[in-house]
């Protein structure tokens, strides 16, 4: 695989941009920085794209959980076992990525997308106050959960998990918007590190590239989450909103073959 060019890499340093600002909000940045890098090295190997993609993506999720730890203070109790439940699936999803059939995933991902988009629209007072559905080991129970399903995605391929992250602690847990955006960032930052621990020993990491790319999606998603934390819930919700009709219209695209 021969050397990116500049030109190429400052292409690569936007998309990243972009994806850092996006994840930070509402999530599923990965769907703007893996079709980015998918693009820039049609000779790169599978898990060299997903690799880097994650090198790339946790930069970025560091700097927004710590901005949004500090000014959301987000519960303990639920993100602590979030993360780790997200780890651990994550790990699992990491060392199936290579047994996966990656066409199966843009149908279902595209479902699965206008069913999120659907419910938010009919429901549009949902997320706006936090009224949490479970109490107890029942809202423990419910968070790992959460974290094990949608971190063994994000090992397996990871597009768009930021935004099931937010959707599910909305939809499933009754968190607004601002606070679920919180727990998805820490969650994610989890599951990013946990894909690196099974990539980085198999020596598929493009580590020029990625910390390039690292170094945008950082910048993006520190800006990403002052601004989700200084407009709110409503801010957050209408960007969801935005972002997952984007992602409709590009991964259905692909899908009925138009790009």
């Amino acid at each position: 695989m021969s050397d990116p060019s500049l030109t190429l890499l400052l292409l690569l340093g936007l998309a990243a941009l972009a994806a850092g600002y996006v994840d930070a909000v509402v999530g599923g940045g990965g769907l703007i920085q893996l079709p980015a890098l998918v693009v820039a090295f049609p000779g790169a190997a599978p898990l060299q794209v997903l690799a880097t993609n994650k090198l790339a993506s946790v930069c970025g999720t560091t700097v927004s959980s710590a901005t949004y730890y500090r000014r959301v203070r987000p519960h303990a109790g639920t993100f602590l076992p979030l993360m780790g439940f997200a780890f651990l699936g994550a790990v699992g999803g990491a060392l199936a990525a290579a047994l996966i059939p990656k066409s199966a995933f843009n149908p279902i991902i595209l479902v699965v997308l206008v069913l999120v988009g659907a419910y938010v629209l009919l429901k549009p007072a949902i997320g706006e106050l936090t009224e949490l559905r479970f109490a107890g080991h029942r809202h423990t129970a419910a968070a790992m959960l959460t974290g094990l399903v949608v971190g063994f995605y994000d090992g397996a391929l990871g597009p768009g998990t930021g935004s099931f992250f937010v959707f599910t602690l909305v939809g499933l847990l009754g968190y607004n918007f601002l606070e679920a955006s919180a727990k998805a960032r820490l969650a994610n930052w989890a599951t990013n590190v946990a894909a690196l621990v099974v990539f980085v020993p198999q020596g598929v990491v493009l580590w020029e590239v990625g910390l390039l790319m690292g170094l945008a999606n950082l910048v993006g998603a520190y800006v990403g989450a002052r601004m989700a934390v200084a407009r709110g819930a409503r801010f957050v919700r209408v960007f969801f909103v935005v972002v997952v009709s984007a992602f409709i219209v590009r991964i259905g695209g692909d899908v009925a073959g138009l790009w």
